[in-house]
């Protein structure tokens, strides 16, 4: 026994009125949709609205509440977590070499300059005044004046 399947294609009229018929379908069940929504938003708005007023009547102080519990009480609390957590990572710092023994010893060379500053020109002016406090105003003053170890030129020479 065999079954025969036709092959033949249903006429192209056929198709295209089923297909228009399910698209007026579609057409009218979205135009009693929209109908029944506009119904319904005429039926429920104005309650609706008051809702809404009392649901933002009622949050308004909790949600300034929370502000406030968040600025005084939580937000402390986080900074200072996070600032602890900050200096728990941070490396620790290197050690830098101390300036004080450096300025110590800079101090000590310096005292040590001015000191021998002041006594080479006092000993300067003890070889000018001839040890006896008074000027003796002859040319042996300009010798006394010359750097020790110098000539009359003033030219230095090394000690042999």
């Amino acid at each position: 026994m065999s079954l025969m399947i036709s092959i033949r294609r249903k006429p192209q009229e056929a198709g295209l009125t089923r297909f228009h018929r399910a698209r007026e379908a579609a057409r009218q069940g979205v135009e009693m949709c929209r109908q029944s929504a506009t119904t319904a938003a005429e039926r429920i708005g104005p309650a609706a609205g008051e809702r809404i007023m009392v649901v933002r009547g009622w949050s308004a102080p909790r949600l300034r509440r929370a502000a406030r519990y968040v600025e005084t009480g939580l937000a402390p609390r986080v900074s200072m977590f996070l600032s602890d957590a900050a200096h728990k990572v941070e490396p620790p710092k290197r050690e830098k070499p101390g300036r004080g023994p450096l300025m110590a010893m800079l101090g000590a060379v310096m005292a040590v300059g001015v000191a021998g500053a002041i006594a080479t020109r006092r000993g300067s002016l003890r070889d000018m005044t001839g040890g006896s406090g008074e000027h003796a105003g002859d040319a042996t003053s300009a010798d006394a004046m010359t750097v020790s170890g110098a000539d009359v030129d003033g030219q230095v020479h090394s000690p042999q």
